[in-house]
């Protein structure tokens, strides 16, 4: 904004987006997707690049453990392996669900029944393994508990602080 002599209210005025969005962008308070920042950076001359490369996201202790954990049960998930442990799954929801309170862990417990009745593989790998906010819910509320064996969840965990 400060190479073009952009304001903010000439960009709101340009691109159609309020002006208390930009301000509240431009302090940090809120993140934009790449569309609305590609939109605004074209009002000015610009287009946005976006590099693609690995970075590792540091989850904190609580959350990692989960991660690693889940992650070892992953290698053993096939049609097969869910059909046997269902019987286990169904009764973690069960416990599960009466104990739990509150949104997302409501909400999250149902999708991992659906997953679990649809024998939907991919999407369960996929919230066994993210290190995306979503899947990290869904793990805080996981059926999957017991499934592991001690030797299994020790190797998991060795590197875990």
């Amino acid at each position: 904004m400060s190479e073009t002599g952009t304001t903010q209210s000439e960009l709101s005025r340009i691109s159609g987006v309020k002006q208390p969005s930009l301000s509240q962008f431009l302090s940090g308070r809120v993140e934009m997707s790449d569309d609305m920042l590609d939109r605004l950076l074209s009002c000015m001359g610009y287009r946005l690049e976006v590099v693609r490369r690995p970075i590792r996201r540091d989850l904190g202790r609580s959350p990692e453990r989960s991660w690693r954990l889940h992650r070892e049960l992953s290698k053993h998930l096939t049609h097969s392996t869910l059909k046997i442990w269902e019987p286990t799954i169904r009764r973690n929801l069960g416990r599960l669900l009466s104990s739990v309170q509150g949104e997302p862990h409501i909400g999250n417990l149902g999708r991992w029944r659906r997953l679990v009745d649809e024998r939907d593989i991919t999407q369960l790998r996929r919230m066994m393994t993210g290190r995306d906010t979503d899947s990290i819910q869904m793990r805080e509320v996981s059926p999957l508990g017991g499934l592991l064996s001690q030797d299994e969840r020790s190797r998991a965990l060795e590197r875990v602080g």
